[in-house]
């Protein structure tokens, strides 16, 4: 979890059903398991919905870095 999520009110957090559920995540594996699993075109969509997902936070995290961060305006008073 990060310092973002502790904070944000209900409105600002992503919906859940975007992200990742294990419980539907039903590929528990064995040793005796030996052949590669396939991927299936359910797999690829969440896979790219997972990535657009991860896009969309790391774009909104790095706006908040910047805004924390970032240099003060020009007219602002000088800090410690």
């Amino acid at each position: 979890m990060n310092i973002f999520e502790m904070f944000a009110g209900p409105d600002e957090q992503q919906p859940q059903d975007m992200r990742f559920s294990p419980e539907q995540d039903r590929t528990a594996l064995k040793i005796s398991d030996t052949r590669k699993t396939r991927l299936t075109l359910g797999h690829i969509q969440k896979l790219r919905l997972m990535n657009e997902l991860r896009t969309i936070e790391m774009k909104q995290e790095l706006v908040k870095v910047k805004a924390q961060y970032g240099a003060p305006p020009a007219g602002a008073a000088p800090g410690m």
